[in-house]
């Protein structure tokens, strides 16, 4: 089969990324993969586009792939085995030399619920968002923003018809940065679960843990609220208030995503992988003195040290089926990361792949994230389905891409909004292992949440639940 060609022009005197994604932000499926801090580590660099030339969805294994004519195809099969096949048949080559690490792919996100097509497992919680459980738009021009050297390039597949002049016009047009606006006012936020519902679940889990099922298993809760606040403007507010390195926006028709996580799921560059699991966390502190308490606390946490050990040795052991024997190890070890609002106890576990492992192949073996889900990871599943009274949707799925040469970087979707029929939705979890205190976990979700909370307006010490 013969590779397409790839193309990458540099864009002098380009506007910053935020300003630029305003311009094109209402277009068909326009997505803003933002790195909106650590651009040193993390968030090297941020890309843009809009106007796919395919869309893949799916819904259990209802697949509808839909071209940019408007014309649909819609049957059933293994969505990891059809997307593959679309991979091999847009295959591109690499241009030599080139620094920016996606240039044109598949842009969008995989639901937690993809589980059920990859293991067997139980599901008795309800489906009520309904939303697809994979949305992917085939990109062919991709604004890549290198925000450590502040340029910005222009990528393109060298395919029929194609027109790269409207995007490069809409970066060089762009106006000034837009004003982050304030807060919305009276919301009113709702839990699908009361306090003492979630605390009973939590104890629940404990129980698992007391008989062996499980070492550890992540527990959440969702909040929701109907609102007509602008998405992007509340995407704005909330790069502003909890800035992240894997921040996105994804304007998919009836599904609107904004994310600020913290979290690197699966990265791959040819034959390299990594993953970068946060496991721990403690709040900021009101002053100096109480966050350098809040930070030492988490430092020297058995707890959180022990829950830790055991998600990297899960991740290791999800590396291991698709890596060289061998070559599976921890590059850094629980190392304190400060957030706007939090504090995370992050490990980095990379490895080198087989020949032949290609990025469908990577997120097959590895999804979803051992940090949010448990160990073992199949009955921890198996208790989230059973404790959680809805299906997770988006939340601790993927967001990211998969580059037509191979080279993918994802996270994991937590610290994100859900807009859907004019309701905005966002779940917050957390680790239960033995000794968990279930007032204690509960608050902590609560802690999880102030970056999201502070978004909408709503105080984060006070919020207003009601069971759904």
């Amino acid at each position: 089969m013969n590779e397409i060609r790839q193309k990458v022009e540099e864009i002098n005197e380009a506007p910053d990324p935020l300003t630029v994604f305003s311009v094109i932000k209402d277009r068909p499926y326009s997505f803003f993969l933002d790195s909106a801090c650590d651009s040193a580590k993390l968030g090297n660099f941020s890309f843009i586009g809009h106007s796919p030339f395919l869309v893949f969805r799916s819904k259990g294994k209802l697949i509808t792939l839909e071209d940019d004519s408007g014309k649909k195809e819609i049957f059933r099969a293994d969505p990891f085995a059809t997307l593959k096949g679309l991979f091999d048949r847009y295959r591109t080559a690499r241009p030599d030399g080139c620094e920016v690490p996606f240039t044109g792919g598949a842009v969008g996100y995989f639901s937690y619920d993809l589980k059920d097509l990859i293991e067997e497992l139980p599901s008795s919680a309800e489906d009520d968002l309904g939303i697809p459980d994979c949305i992917l738009g085939f990109y062919n021009k991709v604004i890549a923003y290198d925000n450590l050297k502040k340029r910005c390039f222009l990528a393109s597949l060298a395919m029929a018809d194609e027109d790269t002049e409207d995007l490069k016009e809409a970066v060089l047009s762009a106006s000034p940065p837009v004003k982050i606006p304030m807060p919305c006012s009276h919301i009113r936020l709702e839990s699908n679960f009361t306090k003492r519902a979630y605390m009973k679940a939590v104890q629940k889990a404990k129980e698992y843990i007391k008989k062996g099922d499980i070492y550890q298993v992540n527990l959440s809760q969702r909040f929701s609220t109907t609102s007509d606040v602008d998405t992007f403007a509340l995407y704005c507010r909330l790069r502003q208030v909890s800035p992240a390195p894997f921040a996105s926006y994804l304007n998919f028709g009836d599904v609107t995503v904004l994310s600020s996580s913290p979290e690197r799921f699966i990265m791959k560059r040819k034959d390299y992988i990594e993953t970068r699991p946060i496991k721990g966390t403690r709040p900021r502190g009101a002053t100096i003195e109480e966050d350098r308490l809040f930070e030492s606390q988490l430092r020297t946490s058995v707890k959180d040290a022990a829950e830790h050990i055991m998600i990297v040795d899960l991740e290791r052991n999800d590396l291991g089926r698709i890596c060289e024997y061998g070559t599976v190890r921890p590059t850094e070890s629980m190392i304190i990361e400060k957030y706007a609002n939090v504090f995370h106890l992050v490990s980095t576990v990379a490895g080198k792949l087989k020949a032949g492992i290609g990025p469908i192949e990577c997120l097959k073996a590895t999804f979803p994230g051992g940090s949010i889900t448990g160990a073992p990871k199949m009955r921890s599943m198996a208790i989230i389905d059973e404790l959680e009274p809805v299906k997770r949707a988006v939340y601790t799925g993927a967001i990211g891409y998969i580059s037509l040469d191979g080279n993918m970087d994802t996270s994991i979707v937590i610290r994100t909004f859900l807009v859907k029929d004019g309701r905005i939705y966002f779940q917050v979890g957390g680790g239960i292992v033995a000794d968990s205190d279930p007032e204690g976990e509960y608050e902590e979700t609560l802690h999880k949440a102030r970056g999201l909370m502070a978004a909408l307006g709503v105080n984060a010490e006070t919020p207003v639940m009601c069971k759904v």
